[in-house]
């Protein structure tokens, strides 16, 4: 008992190493802690997302983003209607976190997160019942790599979103990515 009287003394100290200290502790509760428990809860190996590019960013209200958007939706037989019941139809922006589950069930209009072969995951709207394909709500057309994913692919499916928590993260990364890349949408 003593020594966990000394442990909590030394992490109240108001000093570098005790700081340092706080800190590595808190990065392996989190690693081998929380996402850990979080996995076996969502059912997912990437419980947490955060959101770096514009791509599902809505810059207005959802019918002024229908009308500068839905005319692509439209040629898909997605209706304005069946968009606005969608899961996070008003998209979400650079920088939230979004709470991730397994992929099972998912449905045209969820959005989903999948590994394309490229430096990260990518979270897009499901927008076929057929196959599974995907679009980011704020990108002109689809990409090449979300006309026909995989189903061993899936990652997960978005159930939730954090607004702007992430940016804790991005902030570290942003002066390295390109201009166009960064800041808010």
């Amino acid at each position: 008992m003593n020594i966990i009287k000394k442990a909590v003394d030394f992490l109240k100290e108001d000093s570098f190493a005790s700081w340092i200290t706080s800190l590595i502790l808190i990065f392996i509760g989190i690693k081998f802690i929380l996402f850990p428990l979080l996995s076996l809860l969502t059912g997912t190996n990437l419980p947490l997302v955060v959101v770096e590019s514009c791509s599902m960013h809505h810059s207005s209200s959802f019918d002024s983003w229908w009308k500068q958007n839905g005319a692509w939706y439209e040629k898909q037989n997605i209706t304005q209607e069946e968009f606005s019941e969608y899961s996070l139809h008003n998209g979400f922006s650079k920088g939230d976190v979004i709470i991730v589950n397994s992929a099972k069930n998912i449905q045209k209009g969820d959005v989903i997160i999948f590994a394309a072969g490229v430096r990260y995951p990518i979270i897009h709207r499901l927008i076929s019942d057929n196959k599974i394909e995907t679009k980011g709500d704020n990108n002109l057309n689809q990409l090449n790599i979300e006309m026909d994913i995989n189903e061993e692919a899936l990652l997960g499916k978005a159930v939730a979103r954090i607004p702007y928590v992430g940016w804790v993260k991005l902030i570290f990364f942003e002066p390295f990515r390109s201009k166009s890349e960064r800041g808010f949408c």
